[in-house]
């Protein structure tokens, strides 16, 4: 009985641990590549490339938490992986690779006195090219809300 109890508790936590993303976290346009995984508490995510595995691993309850829509398999253990405790960018997204997610180590640059975090250094060279108009393109795709007060 108490078996049958447990079972049934577990049971949720069981069907979503066997849920697996179909998009990158980091690279959120992008499908998977199965070949690029890792598990993490004991769960598989899976990714585009080894550069965002990589760059997971340097943070994944950050990309967890930024990226929970994508990672349906997680959604039972927000508490346990305290994503309560993560604070997250107010920007999400990359202003030049729109669909790429950005974080507190993602490479910025000061724009009129406020930072922007974009996704690696080729995007800062974009987004020098054309500062102002990379600005106003992001702030009316939502993409900078810093800029957007």
């Amino acid at each position: 009985m108490v078996r049958r109890f447990i079972a049934f508790l577990l049971f949720p936590i069981l069907l979503l641990a066997g849920e697996k993303n179909e998009k990158c976290p980091l690279m959120t346009g992008d499908d998977i590549d199965e070949e690029q995984l890792v598990e993490y508490e004991g769960i598989k995510v899976y990714f585009c490339c080894q550069h965002c595995r990589k760059l997971f691993n340097a943070q994944p309850k950050y990309f967890i938490k930024a990226s929970l829509e994508l990672l349906p398999q997680f959604e039972a253990l927000k508490e346990k992986l305290e994503l309560d405790k993560v604070t997250l960018l107010p920007q999400r997204f990359c202003p030049i690779q729109t669909k790429h997610v950005v974080t507190p180590d993602s490479p910025t640059v000061e724009y009129k006195g406020v930072k922007i975090y974009l996704w690696d250094e080729d995007a800062v060279t974009a987004w020098k090219k054309d500062p102002d108009g990379n600005a106003k393109r992001a702030v009316e795709a939502g993409l900078l809300p810093q800029l957007s007060k």
